[in-house]
């Protein structure tokens, strides 16, 4: 074990430890972000660039609840776990570019997911790690290089469906994560946004939350 990978390892076990044991939470893989007391759930794949845009939005002045866990609870609001957010590999030279005064810590290097390198967390998000978000939009979103900007809803049934695939403890809850899932994805408008540009992607997001009042 490289001793270089410590802080790494500890965020990982850290949501190995919140994913297999916090069951009072439908808890999916996805980041949240709030904006205009709007809650947004990113959830996607890993390897999407969900986190690199959570950073970006979060270094845009957007409210980080989490880049990795959205923890649901039975009124259907997010917990927040207003934390580092985890870049990787081209990631961090890219935020880097784009926000030279960003504080990333130390890199672990040669991971089993490459180069990892934690964002800090602003402090005005961390500020309100109590607060409940209202979760209204759900996004799926995917980084492609050279991709236009695509921007498109999903349905409901679709939406559930694929959420399902990006749950920890649905089967573990049983009915209640059905129950729980059902509820979100009607209460939640869902979309699918396919970009290669940052600021692309922000502005698509910025309208959909105005559209979604």
């Amino acid at each position: 074990m490289e001793v270089g990978h410590a802080h790494a390892l500890f965020e990982w076990g850290l949501n190995w430890t919140i994913a297999s044991s916090l069951h009072n939470y439908l808890i999916l893989h996805s980041a949240v972000v709030e904006w205009k007391d709007c809650g947004v759930l990113l959830s996607a794949v890993s390897g999407s660039g969900k986190s690199t845009l959570s950073a970006e939005l979060t270094l845009q002045g957007w409210r980080l609840l989490s880049d990795e866990l959205a923890l649901i609870d039975q009124e259907l609001q997010v917990f927040p776990l207003s934390r580092p957010v985890s870049l990787k590999n081209s990631s961090i030279d890219l935020i880097r570019s784009r926000h030279p005064a960003a504080i990333i810590g130390p890199l672990a290097r040669d991971t089993h997911k490459g180069t990892i390198g934690h964002l800090k967390a602003p402090p005005s998000s961390v500020a309100q790690n109590c607060r409940s978000a209202i979760p209204k939009l759900i996004v799926f979103p995917k980084w492609t290089a050279e991709s236009p900007l695509r921007v498109q809803p999903v349905d409901a049934g679709l939406a559930a469906m694929r959420l399902i695939d990006q749950a920890f403890n649905y089967s573990i809850l049983g009915t209640e994560g059905f129950r729980r899932l059902v509820a979100l994805v009607r209460a939640a408008e869902a979309w699918e946004i396919e970009y290669s540009s940052l600021d692309e992607a922000r502005d698509a997001l910025e309208i959909l939350v105005d559209e979604c009042g």
